[in-house]
C-alpha cells in the first residue's frame, strides 16, 4: 500500500504555551503522511495502516471470519475489519471492546467492557450469537512511567492478559495479532505462543514509526484446547 507523501515538512510556529515535547508530538503529526491518509480515508487514527499492512502480508482477513478489537478505541482497526470480513449492521462479525467509550461503527459492535473481567469472555461469545471468534486482535500500550524495566512489564502484563482473553474465546484455527515491545523478557512469551498455535511469527509494518521498538505478532492456527 502506497500513497503520496507531503513533499514539504510545516513547522510550528513558538508558542509559549505548548511545552517543547508537544510541539514536537504536533510537528510530527502535521508532517505524518499516514495522518494525513488517515484523514482522507475516513479512518480514525493512522494506526489503521498498521493493521491493513499485516493483513497484506498474512491474510488473515477473510470475509465471515468474526473478529475481536481489545482495546478497540477509537475504533481505527475495528473499522478496518468491517470492510475486511463484510461486517454488517444486520449481520455483525467484529466486536470491539474497551474501557473508554467509542463512537458508533456501522457493522460493528462496540461495547465499553474490561477484557479481564471474568465474564467477559462468555459475554463475548454471546454477542458473537454463541460462537467462538476466529481473530483476536489488540493494539493495546499500557500507560508509562518513562522508567524501561517498569514500563516493559506493564506492557507485557497487559499483553498476556490479552493472549489469556483470546485463548479463552478463539475457535480452533483461529488467529492472535498483538503489539509487542522488544525489551528482553517477550522471548519467554513468544515460546509460550508457539506451543498453542501452529505459526508464530513476527512483523513491523510501514505504519509503525521508525524510532518505536514496537513490532506485532502474528500467531496462526490456533490448537485448541488439549
Amino acid at each position: 500500500m502506497q500513497f503520496n507523501s507531503r513533499p514539504l515538512k510545516t513547522h510550528l510556529k513558538r508558542d509559549r504555551k505548548r511545552t517543547a515535547s508537544s510541539t514536537k508530538w504536533l510537528q510530527r503529526q502535521i508532517n505524518d503522511p499516514y495522518v494525513a491518509e488517515a484523514h482522507r480515508q475516513g479512518y480514525r487514527g493512522r494506526a489503521a495502516f498498521k493493521i491493513i499492512q499485516l493483513n497484506e502480508q498474512f491474510h488473515f482477513f477473510k470475509p465471515g471470519k468474526r473478529v475481536v478489537d481489545l482495546g478497540c478505541a477509537p475504533g481505527g482497526w475495528s473499522q478496518v475489519a468491517v470492510k475486511m470480513v463484510h461486517s454488517t449492521p444486520d449481520n455483525p462479525l467484529v466486536i470491539g471492546m474497551d474501557l473508554l467509550p467509542a463512537d458508533p461503527i456501522p457493522g460493528a459492535k462496540l461495547i465499553q467492557m474490561d477484557f479481564t473481567s471474568d465474564k467477559a469472555p462468555d459475554q463475548l461469545k454471546q454477542l458473537l450469537g454463541g460462537h467462538a471468534a476466529d481473530i483476536v486482535m489488540s493494539d493495546m500500550a499500557a500507560n508509562t512511567t518513562g522508567i524501561h524495566n517498569i514500563d516493559h512489564l506493564r506492557i507485557m502484563g497487559l499483553l498476556e492478559m490479552a493472549y489469556d482473553f483470546a485463548i479463552q474465546v478463539l475457535a480452533p484455527g483461529g488467529v492472535f495479532i498483538a503489539k509487542i515491545f522488544q525489551g528482553g523478557t517477550e522471548n519467554e512469551f513468544l515460546a509460550r505462543m508457539k506451543r498453542d498455535f501452529m505459526t508464530v511469527k513476527h512483523a513491523k509494518p510501514d505504519a509503525s514509526r521508525k524510532d518505536s521498538s514496537e513490532f506485532y505478532v502474528i500467531a496462526t492456527g490456533f490448537k485448541g484446547h488439549i
